[in-house]
This record gives structure tokens, sequence and C-alpha cells, in this order.
């Protein structure tokens, strides 16, 4: 028994590099988006779209991404280059990106949205069941460090935004008077390019898709769509799929209207703005690691109550101060609490799926979620142009207390589940 448990740790010691390459691609997943929310207000301003024409952006992604999850995980789960997959994913999500910077017309932004939500299908149920595998006793772990990958590209994105928007002056050895959103959308895609080249060329050599372990073997397609009907039936999974739903409203909505709150209530520039996003994510990097840490130990439930508890008592602090710089502050310390519990989720639901079937239990979780990440910024959208954006956080706080009264009734087991 020794010698097996020394092979197991001396195989995650030696391929513990490959999760750092699946986080730093994990990070330019986010970049995009993260890019697209800060300047969203000055899309909108230019082409004249209401709140709700800007939230049906997000909207519309977020309904591709909830119907071509699913699909999305099952074809993970029956093949096994896992790497070109995530090569793939990195591409599709970038180009759409840059296709809205040419763009004059609404409907073409819908349709990019709508690709976007494809491509990012791909990304998750592939990358998050197959680090979870290759490190099964330290699955938060390795999951946290894959989210803190997506907080560093939602946090550096914005910032880098607003510097190229607004400029930089540094003296006389830097003066660089910025550029239009469209520039900067399309300068985006250049890091995700050579990303994804460097995905396909390390991780498609290796194909990290556990080989070698009997019980984690990949399934045949037509194994994967039998299997899919346990997990329908799985309690827990469909508890934790539609809380994170109603997680999801959450923070897909303060994504799109923390901007446009700054921007066209508190008067921000477009540099500020960019900073203050980047304090939410940063806050969610330090909290991610330390939550899927704890998690493994005292369990997933208690870390996920507590975090969003604290996430409903700060939106509410943040509707108090509205229109003061002490808003900026709690929206800093509303990352530590709402980005610390998605890895947390995502490894609770590993938990309570068999090995073999964690592409599609990862597909399931986010198609579920992304019908609530679609509803969330739709329906803030028509509450801000109705009552004033202030209404929007006051949605928000409810849809993340509702997410935590599921997962008070979701026992917490972490015992191994075998296909």
């Amino acid at each position: 028994m020794s010698t097996v448990a020394s092979t197991g740790t001396l195989g995650e010691q030696r391929s513990f590099f490959e999760v750092w390459i699946v986080t730093i691609a994990h990070s330019l997943t986010h970049w995009y988006p993260a890019t697209f929310y800060v300047l969203s207000p000055l899309i909108g301003s230019e082409l004249g779209l209401s709140y709700t024409e800007i939230a049906s952006i997000v909207t519309t992604q977020s309904i591709a991404g909830a119907l071509a999850n699913i699909p999305g995980g099952i074809i993970s789960d029956s093949t096994s280059h896992k790497g070109r997959m995530m090569a793939l994913s990195l591409a599709w999500i970038g180009i759409p990106y840059m296709i809205m910077a040419t763009t004059h017309a609404y409907w073409m932004l819908l349709a990019c949205a709508a690709l976007i939500g494809i491509g990012n299908t791909i990304w998750h149920p592939t990358a998050i069941p197959t680090l979870a595998r290759r490190f099964p006793n330290r699955k938060g772990l390795v999951v946290a460090m894959h989210g803190m990958g997506g907080n560093v590209g939602d946090a550096v994105a914005p910032f880098v935004a607003g510097l190229l928007v607004s400029g930089v002056a540094l003296g006389w050895f830097i003066d660089f008077p910025g550029v239009s959103w469209r520039q900067v959308m399309i300068y985006n895609i250049i890091p995700g390019i050579l990303m994804s080249i460097a995905i396909l060329w390390y991780l498609g050599r290796l194909q990290i898709d556990g080989k070698g372990k009997a019980s984690q073997k990949n399934l045949s397609l037509n194994e994967v769509i039998k299997g899919f009907g346990g997990l329908l039936r799985n309690s827990t999974l469909m508890m934790l799929a539609t809380s994170s739903a109603f997680r999801s409203m959450t923070q897909s909505s303060l994504l799109v209207f923390v901007p446009l709150y700054l921007i066209n209530t508190m008067e921000y520039s477009i540099w500020a703005v960019g900073a203050t996003m980047m304090s939410l994510q940063l806050c969610g990097f330090i909290a991610a690691p330390i939550a899927g840490s704890m998690s493994d130990k005292v369990g997933r439930r208690n870390i996920m109550m507590t975090s969003m508890v604290m996430t409903a008592v700060v939106i509410v602090f943040m509707i108090f101060a509205g229109g003061t710089p002490i808003f900026v502050v709690f929206v800093a310390l509303l990352g530590f609490f709402l980005f610390a519990i998605r890895a947390v989720l995502q490894a609770w639901t590993l938990d309570a799926t068999p090995d073999n079937m964690g592409g599609s239990a990862i597909g399931l979780l986010f198609g579920i979620q992304a019908i609530g990440g679609a509803i969330g910024p739709f329906v803030c959208g028509m509450l801000a142009d109705q009552y004033g954006l202030l209404a929007a956080f006051y949605f928000m706080a409810i849809t993340i207390i509702i997410a935590n009264v599921f997962v008070f009734f979701i026992p917490d087991t972490r015992k191994s589940v075998i296909a």
C-alpha cells in the first residue's frame, strides 16, 4: 500500500507543471469577457444601446453556453485529446471578440456573443475534470488554482483595457495617448492565439487524460450518453447546479452593472473602472486557494454557506454606500467572498460524480448556471431602465440569498463515487 501511495504522490509532484499551464491558459479565457465588461459602457454609448440591450449581449452568450455545455461535456468525456480541445476553446473564444471590434450593428454583437458562449463550453468540462483526475487527493486545491487563473484574467484585463483607452504618461520614456475600445479588442486576440499554440504543443503531446488508471478510463460516446441519465437523477448534483444558477445570476449581473454604475452614476473614468474591477478579482484570487484548501479539510458546505451569506451582506452594504467612495471598497470585499466559492462548487460537483463522467457533470453544472447567467443581467437591465441602477443590486442580493437556501439542504459528502 505504501508503494502505491508513494507512486501516486510522485506522479502528482512530477506533473504539477501541467496545473500551471492550464491555469495560465484559463486566465486568457476570462481575459476576453473581462475586457468586454469594462468596455461595455463605451460600446453602449457609441451604439446608443439601453441597459437592457447591453445586458442582452451577456444574456445571449449565456443562453448559447446553456445549450452547448452539456454536449461539450459529453464530448469531453468521450475523447482523450484534452489538450487539443482546450486549445480549440481558447482560440474559439477570442476570435469573435475581434469581430466585435469591426461591427456597428447590434445584431452582430449578439451573434458574436453566441459564438463565444459555445466556445467557452469546451474549456471547463475538459480542464476541470482533467485536473481533478490527475490530483484526486488535492482536488479542491487544484480546482482552486485553476479558478485563480480565471481571477487573474478577470483582474488584469479590465485594468489593462482602462490604461489602453485612457492612455499612460510616465515622464519622457512612456507616453501612450490611448486607443479606441475597438483597437483594444483587436489587441486582445494576440496573447490568446499564442497561448492556444502553446497548449496544443505541450498538453496535446502529453494528453493529460488520466490514462493508466482503469477506474478512470475514458468512456465511449454511447457509454457517456447512457451515464448522463444517472447524473440527472443525482439529487446532490442537481441541487448544486440549481444553487449555482442563482449564484450565477448574482455574479454575471455584478460584472455587467458595476462598471455601468461607476461610469454613469459615479462618473468614474474608464481607467478607474478598470482598477475597481481589478480589485474585485484580486480579492477573489486571494480567497480561491484558501477556500479550496479549507474545503478539502472542513467540508464544501461550510465554506460555501459562509461565503454566500457574506456576499449577500456586502451587496446590501454596497446599496447603502452607493455614490460614495466606500462603494468601491465594498466592491473589492465582495470579490473575496463571491469568487472564493467558485472552485469549491466545482470540486463538490466532482465529489458527487463518477470520475469518468466528470466532463459531463461539469458541462451540466455550467449549462444550468448559464441559464442563471442569462436571466440575471437581462432582469437587472429591465430594472435599471425602469427604476434606476441601484434596483439591479437589490435583485442581486435576493438571488445570492436564494442560492444559499439550496446549499443548506445539500449533504456534504466526499465519499468515492464509482461508475
